[in-house]
């Protein structure tokens, strides 16, 4: 991919008009200089790389204040067991300050089987909450106002189904599903590189994450249709370069592939948002941020073909890194976690979930989980560092960092395009082999400690009776157990039971006859749901059409 030279449109006296026209009635004389730092406004190529935040190429921000005029939202991602528990802890998370709520499903849901199936056995409600219907989302909801709550759904292969449980579940509060906010993932191309948990092979599962899209842009103004994801291969070993490249790669299909479904890119860009990790090396995953938002407004731009400024920015939510817990002295997890929730404010996200401390054994306890939520507040409030846009940039360092994840980034984009693009690439398990070379190479460094992990391979010594959750004595853990499965499974018996079988079946029928006919499924997935339909009876009538995908080989 070509490189093009950039041209931020206007300079500073434009940003100094957007940024007082943002504050507003919180503007003062004399705070706009707090907001950025201009030191080498006069150095050639400066505004071309940098320009001014909410201005092309965007690598300061995607808005003229960024933080000053609004936070980033508080997502923390919760799920577990029942949709009555997991409804608990969404509101005891609500009360205690988080302004966005972030669902995890479990294993079942994720794969597309109801809760009594035989494969789900044992892991119903285990690493998520279990929905197989729109009792179950109704539940989930229940005293949730989602005309005022925004939700994060982390689903991909059920993407569409799921989606369709929102949208009906809304429409019973009354909350039409033009005011529906908040994103569902429907990343299934990085499930087959990094994740595994899709179902269809690629092409169908393509069509399928297109159906939502352009029923969202068509039905869902205020909805991000996909959230086009490298935190999970970025959690499987890839690079910061790899996880820009190959995220940006599989945007490059999907936005080309809605494009052949007939939409303006105009009229649908603005809605696809992103999803990163932010991991260990401070430095370099804050200029990384700023690399891939630069970087996209280029693509956007130039290779997309978007018009509209509008188009060209990269929102994108940050969860710190999984990856990056330790079993061993869990109270350690606190300051990683710490300093890769800053990077990711100081790199210019637009959400932010903290782990907890506890996840590297379980599902996190309610205390661990509010101490994560309360990191990001106190970074907001106690902080100071967002009072001034990307207060870092323009550091040798950050500046360095910044070309250099871009140049590495724009070599592997090249390297796929002439591949044929992202899905060629998958198929050929290009991605898969270049994270496991990349997590080889990490393994091999911490057995020879040439890559240190404090508590792990170096200073090891530690009180293993000591945690930050239970106090004196061993951490507490959170267990999931077998009855909650079995609750689960009567509640789903009893849904079955309850529903007109008939106006079931004609519906699923009519959802079947849609699909092979290659129309949009979204409006017929809709029907069926409302009528009965179960998550696991929709899966499993496309898998009797699409098939399940097998992996040729093993990378």
């Amino acid at each position: 991919m070509a490189s093009r030279s950039r041209r931020a449109p206007g300079g500073k006296e434009r940003w100094e008009v957007e940024a007082r026209a943002a504050l507003g009635s919180r503007f003062e004389e004399g705070s706009l200089p707090v907001l950025v730092d201009d030191p080498h406004e006069s150095e050639e190529g400066y505004l071309g790389k940098l320009g001014f935040p909410g201005a092309y190429p965007l690598t300061r921000g995607i808005q003229p204040t960024m933080y000053r005029g609004r936070l980033w939202t508080l997502r923390q991602y919760s799920g577990f067991g029942s949709a009555t528990e997991t409804n608990r802890r969404f509101r005891y998370l609500l009360e205690g300050g988080q302004t966005g709520l972030s669902v995890a499903f479990d294993l079942p849901t994720q794969i597309g089987y109801d809760s009594d199936h035989a494969r789900a056995q044992g892991e119903v409600g285990r690493c998520g909450v279990a929905i197989t219907s729109v009792g179950d989302m109704r539940t989930l909801f229940d005293q949730i106002p989602l005309d005022k709550a925004t939700v994060s759904m982390t689903i991909n292969a059920t993407a569409p189904i799921l989606t369709a449980l929102l949208v009906a579940v809304g429409e019973e509060q009354g909350v039409p599903r033009a005011r529906l906010g908040g994103t569902v993932q429907n990343d299934i191309l990085k499930e087959y590189i990094a994740r595994g948990t899709y179902i269809y092979p690629p092409e169908p599962s393509i069509r399928l994450a297109v159906d939502l899209i352009e029923f969202a842009t068509r039905e869902m103004p205020q909805w991000n249709y996909i959230s086009v994801s490298g935190y999970h291969m970025r959690e499987a070993g890839a690079t910061a370069a790899q996880e820009v490249a190959f995220t940006l790669a599989n945007a490059i299909a999907y936005v080309r592939a809605v494009v052949e479904r007939g939409l303006d890119v105009d009229d649908f860009l603005p809605r696809l948002s992103f999803f990163f990790s932010s991991d260990r090396n401070f430095l370099e995953e804050i200029a990384k941020f700023r690399a891939a938002r630069r970087l996209w407004a280029e693509i956007a731009r130039d290779e997309l073909g978007a018009k509209k400024p509008r188009s060209w920015p990269m929102r994108f939510h940050t969860q710190t890194a999984g990856s990056s817990l330790t079993a061993q002295q869990p109270e350690l997890n606190v300051v990683r976690t710490t300093l890769e929730a800053l990077a990711a404010v100081l790199g210019g996200t637009q959400s932010l979930h903290t782990n907890a401390l506890d996840e590297a054994i379980g599902l996190p306890t309610a205390p661990a989980a509010r101490l994560a939520l309360r990191t990001q507040q106190i970074l907001a409030e106690e902080s100071g560092v967002a009072a001034t846009v990307d207060p870092l940039g323009g550091a040798y360092a950050i500046e360095y960092l910044t070309d250099r994840v871009e140049s590495e980034a724009r070599a592997y984009l090249g390297r796929i395009d002439e591949m044929g693009g992202s899905l060629v690439a998958v198929e050929r398990g290009f991605f898969q082999s270049e994270i496991a070379k990349e997590a080889y190479r990490v393994a091999r460094a911490r057995e020879a400690k040439t890559e240190i992990v404090v508590g792990v391979n170096e200073f090891t010594t530690g009180d293993p009776d000591f945690s930050l959750v239970g106090g004196r004595g061993r951490a507490r853990r959170l267990k999931i157990g077998r009855e909650p499965e079995l609750a689960q499974n009567r509640r789903l018996a009893a849904w079955k039971s309850d529903r007109d079988a008939t106006a079931t079946r004609e519906a699923l029928d009519g959802l079947r006859k849609e699909t092979e006919a290659g129309r949009n499924v979204m409006p017929p997935l809709l029907v069926a749901l409302k009528a009965g339909a179960t998550l696991g009876e929709v899966a499993g009538l496309w898998r009797g059409i699409f098939g399940e995908y097998t992996p040729s080989r093993a990378y």
